[in-house]
């Protein structure tokens, strides 16, 4: 019982303290950010930073929302229709992502996707203190590898009630001797030599099928997101495979699972084409559905035609029937 209010004291104590932090991003709009100090890194100084839409109600429910890889929140659209369907809305921007990159810092750089599972504790735990009697974890990409990881973790005491997943990056898009030989030898160099650098920045047809000015219709901070992609390193890899491994084998979430993904992926090419337009040309779909039906008990496979990588970047037919898959789904989980 004591332990309980102790735990209870510290929640409302890390959200009145949070309250007080938060900065509007941009006047006129409903958005804040707060800047969360993490413990130090191998690297050194650490943090992360949760982003606040303006709340519909007291007592939630929420939506926690986390990028993908190059990537950082910027898709207030999504948190706006989450508030215009009665959910509080944050986002997460992890360490060494977005508004959390320190100077200096080897952007999206991990030795291991746990050390993101940090700032996720932390980030649930001051949307609780604030009232949100209940949580669902929503991840792109990246952040769809790196959430249902961080559940897992939490065995059978789940932290949230839910989780939604924009095309999970749960295999690597490659050919199976790259997958099979080459990216195990780069894991396993990456776990001694991390900093070896094993990609350089090239062409991102993708970042051109988003970006206004190129064929997209969308503004972010290219600083923040990199239009020529960003060199990857073998500890990087190395915490990728070792993700990937982990989810391969199956995992046992006992939370109800929505696993989304376009429905078809072609080859990114150094030429463009109207079709990236209408696929996903980051990850297969064909492992995104297969992986995803492994994640546990209660998993929806759904797929979105002519859905980007990003779903809720895709061009308007696309993205509006995510939205509405999304809240469909929801609105089946609460029962209402």
């Amino acid at each position: 019982m004591i332990k309980k209010f102790l735990f209870a004291f510290i929640l409302i104590s890390i959200g009145f303290s949070a309250q007080g932090q938060y900065i509007t991003e941009l006047p006129g709009t409903d958005y804040k950010y707060r800047t969360l100090h993490m413990a130090d890194d191998y690297a050194g100084k650490v943090v992360c930073t949760l982003v606040k839409r303006k709340p519909v109600s007291k007592d939630g429910p929420a939506i926690l929302y986390v990028h993908g890889y190059n990537d950082y929140f910027f898709q207030r659209a999504l948190g706006d229709s989450a508030a215009t369907h009665g959910y509080n809305f944050y986002a997460l921007d992890l360490r060494k992502y977005g508004r959390s990159i320190l100077p200096d810092q080897d952007a999206f750089f991990a030795k291991n996707l746990s050390e993101y599972f940090a700032d996720l504790d932390t980030a649930i735990a001051i949307i609780k203190a604030e009232g949100n009697r209940d949580i669902v974890l929503m991840a792109h990409s990246t952040g769809g590898l790196i959430t249902p990881l961080y559940l897992q973790s939490k065995g059978n005491k789940l932290p949230v009630s839910a989780l939604i997943l924009n095309s999970p990056f749960l295999d690597m898009n490659m050919s199976w001797f790259m997958e099979e030989v080459v990216i195990p030898v780069i894991s396993f160099i990456g776990n001694y030599f991390p900093n070896l650098e094993v990609e350089g920045k090239g062409i991102s047809q993708y970042a051109h099928s988003l970006l206004k000015r190129f064929h997209g219709e969308w503004e972010y901070n290219e600083n923040w997101k990199k239009t020529t992609g960003h060199p990857k390193k073998a500890g990087w890899i190395h915490a990728i495979h070792k993700g990937h491994q982990t989810i391969q084998k199956g995992l046992n979430l006992t939370c109800p699972i929505l696993v989304m993904s376009s429905d078809k992926s072609i080859p990114e090419t150094k030429i463009w084409n109207e079709l990236y337009h209408t696929s996903d040309i980051v990850l297969d779909v064909k492992d995104i559905q297969k992986y995803g039906k492994m994640l546990g008990s209660r998993v929806t496979c759904k797929q979105i035609h002519n859905g980007k990588h990003d779903l809720i970047l895709s061009n308007e037919p696309a993205r509006k029937e995510t939205y509405q898959v999304i809240f469909s789904w929801l609105k089946q989980q609460s029962g209402k």
